[in-house]
């Protein structure tokens, strides 16, 4: 290989890392959080997100995460139902496998969890743990709390969802 190929390349290389950092900081910039887009993993959003479907985040800081209660209240819906789609850290541990759930309610350490059946919102005889956001996914019969995570502290919030693109994230999800 002579060397006006090898610094062709070398300038293909370098240009392309420098788009794809360009992006990554822009993208950054937008949302205030990293990743800012998601692929989804599970069918436990469906029928309002699908296996594959890439959702774009914004920081929890950027934004009011609304609760379902909050939003059948007001009328504000996302993603087909009422409330925000957040992605979070279950019991913040930044090691596990990050979760794409709706935010039912906020709750105080020691009240009752809410559960979610249908459009009506009941209480049940568990009692957080702590104070955080009770999340449930929209196909899943009973919430995350207390199985999955305790309640979700904000800091756990890696974004709140505000857009998607169907099934674009199968690709992503081949490899891991």
């Amino acid at each position: 290989m002579d060397r006006d190929t090898l610094i062709s390349w070398g300038k293909d290389i370098v240009s392309t890392l420098f788009i794809v950092a360009l992006i990554v900081g822009i993208g950054i910039l937008i949302t205030g959080t990293w990743p800012f887009m998601v692929a989804v993993e599970s069918g436990s959003m469906e029928p309002n997100m699908h296996r594959g479907d890439v959702v774009f985040l914004v920081s929890p800081d950027r934004v009011n995460i609304v609760t379902y209660i909050e939003g059948a209240e007001k009328g504000y819906k996302s993603f087909g139902s009422y409330g925000d789609v957040i992605v979070y850290k279950p019991n913040g541990d930044g090691s596990k496998t990050p979760i794409i759930h709706r935010v039912i309610a906020y709750v105080e350490k020691g009240e009752s969890i809410p559960i979610r059946v249908g459009d009506k919102i009941y209480l049940t005889e568990e009692r957080a743990t702590r104070s955080g956001y009770i999340t449930q996914g929209d196909h899943n019969p009973i919430p995350d709390q207390p199985y999955v995570s305790e309640p979700v502290d904000k800091s756990w919030v890696i974004g709140v969802a505000k857009f998607r693109i169907p099934y674009i994230g199968y690709f992503r999800l081949i490899f891991s």
